[in-house]
């Protein structure tokens, strides 16, 4: 089996698969008198079809423990997936590039409290996992008509440590 180390989730790594949802580095500006900071425009949602539409959703995870066997790895055509986390712990975010015969070797990130992520339209990704505690998440996706999930089963699986 192969083994897929760990890395911090930065913009620069995570820039083939998607966008890293944080306030560090990020435009801002006052509003409301001044009494608020806009951390503006983190992220490019991305929706298709005639009667899509864009939902929040929350979500209630637990944990899952390392190290961990990575077997599936999925994507979603028709738009993108943001997931923001409303606790401090983190969280695992997996992401494999598209190659000419499916989705590549994948790659580990791990986030830092007050980081979430977008993972663009037709990103292979893993699955919600949270690490050190049963966390809650705001996800920003695609809701409407149409097929917009497709799973990948590696022939074998990957160790992530």
């Amino acid at each position: 089996m192969k083994v897929i180390e760990i890395q911090p989730l930065t913009r620069a790594a995570f820039a083939p698969f998607g966008d890293v949802i944080e306030m560090e580095g990020a435009h801002s500006f006052p509003i409301n008198a001044g009494k608020c900071i806009r951390y503006h425009d983190l992220a490019k949602i991305e929706v298709t079809g005639e009667k899509a539409r864009t939902m929040i959703s929350w979500l209630r995870g637990e944990p899952y423990a390392l190290p961990l066997e990575l077997r599936m790895v999925e994507r979603h055509p028709l738009g993108s997936q943001a997931f923001v986390p409303l606790t401090s712990n983190p969280f695992l975010v997996v992401a494999a590039e598209e190659t000419e015969n499916g989705p590549g070797e994948p790659r580990a990130f791990r986030t830092k409290p007050g980081q979430g992520v977008n993972i663009w339209r037709n990103v292979w990704h893993g699955i919600l996992t949270p690490l050190e505690g049963i966390s809650d998440f705001v996800v920003v996706d695609r809701g409407g008509e149409g097929i917009n999930l497709e799973e990948h089963f590696y022939e074998e699986p990957f160790l992530i440590r």
